[in-house]
């Protein structure tokens, strides 16, 4: 018995002064309810993914969900944390409980208040969720792993600086028509393969332009069972859904194959019965710029090495054969970690039933969504399709 998102709300992303986490939660939450018809006294329990790590006090945030809806409170609430797959480990947790038919109605939020805190403790904080083991190798934290990913992908595969650039350049572009993206500038490639004072060099290969913005923000979804969902206005089934881990020390795996992701694509494909040439458009995991161009391998729209063909031949662009991140993907919707895979699935099931206003796709049908936590440590594969 599939799970559907039945509604779904959604707040801009960026710097939010003006609201701390339980206000991102209850907003966000609210929001949902309210979208998809449904009392707070209707669901059968929330599920909120937040990593915090000492971004804000709030640690014990679970119940911070019950604010949204008086008729919220008794029901049970837990959160859940993986790294930047945090959101994901929360739907997921939430379709287990449908599927089994435990619950009948679920909520799920993704929250995360990353600005209270400096430039450098976020990096601190991120750089805690790798191998404490292989702490400061390489520097720089998730900047600096990153880099060395795409110093590995550039040995093997020739200097792809001009080709990371064009995936920037894609999704700032993509951004201007998402009402919720933080950053709604078109910077073109010129700027984004530049090395400038407004563009400086972060870790190299990586410029500031590949990397995705430092957020707060909330999205949440409410989740139904198949049957339950078939008395609603709209309804986009979880066809299928995989997750894969791969070990966490970097050393005991090759970063830069994405072995993790392309086991988590082939086994969500499978199960779904379907192709990467059978989705519309998909919505990926563009931490930084490195890790969409290896996505375009995972899932198999190019061989090991070729992903820049399918920049170079327009297929991932917004009019191509398979758009990738018309969102804008992290890169310029912005990265509030937990808040990441819960806004890819409602912005995806917004796609799919023709509520995605200037963003939207002709005729979409089928979706395919990908978030990792780690360096490809946690990877989630979904695919959607709309029933009603």
């Amino acid at each position: 018995m599939r799970a559907s998102i039945i509604g779904w709300g959604h707040l801009p992303f960026g710097r939010l002064d003006a609201l701390r986490l339980e206000d991102l939660i209850a907003q966000a939450a609210a929001q949902a309810l309210q979208h998809a018809g449904v009392a707070g006294a209707d669901i059968d329990g929330v599920w909120l993914g937040n990593l915090n790590g000492g971004f804000t006090p709030d640690i014990f945030a679970a119940s911070l969900a019950l604010q949204a809806d008086a008729g919220l409170r008794w029901k049970p609430a837990t959160r859940l944390e993986n790294a930047c797959a945090s959101g994901s480990a929360a739907l997921y947790a939430a379709c287990d409980a449908v599927e089994s038919g435990r619950a009948r109605l679920a909520l799920v939020v993704g929250a995360e208040k990353m600005t209270a805190v400096s430039g450098a403790e976020v990096t601190r904080i991120l750089g805690q969720c790798a191998y404490s083991g292989e702490a400061g190798n390489p520097p720089g934290g998730f900047p600096g792993i990153f880099a060395q990913v795409a110093r590995t992908y550039f040995e093997r595969h020739g200097d792809h600086s001009a080709t990371l650039a064009r995936i920037a350049a894609k999704n700032h572009a993509n951004g201007v028509l998402n009402p919720y993206a933080q950053m709604r500038r078109d910077l073109g490639f010129e700027f984004c393969n530049t090395v400038s004072e407004k563009n400086p060099m972060i870790a190299a290969p990586l410029r500031k332009t590949d990397c995705s913005l430092v957020s707060d923000g909330a999205a949440a979804v409410v989740i139904a069972r198949e049957d339950v969902a078939q008395g609603f206005p709209r309804a986009v089934a979880l066809r299928a859904r995989a997750q894969v881990n791969d070990v966490l020390p970097l050393a005991g795996r090759d970063v830069a194959g994405f072995e993790g992701p392309r086991r988590a694509w082939q086994q969500a494909l499978q199960a779904a019965g379907c192709t990467v040439d059978d989705l519309s458009f998909a919505e990926v995991h563009d931490c930084f710029t490195i890790a969409e161009l290896l996505s375009y391998e995972a899932m198999g729209l190019a061989p090991a090495g070729q992903g820049a063909r399918v920049l170079e031949d327009g297929a991932v662009m917004r009019d191509g054969r398979l758009p990738v991140n018309v969102s804008g993907g992290l890169k310029a919707k912005g990265h509030p970690v937990g808040a990441t895979e819960v806004s890819m699935h409602a912005i995806s099931a917004m796609q799919l039933c023709g509520e995605a206003g200037d963003m939207q796709l002709p005729s979409p049908r089928l979706a395919g969504v990908f978030n990792m936590g780690g360096a490809a440590v946690a990877n989630y594969v979904s695919i959607l399709e709309r029933v009603r």
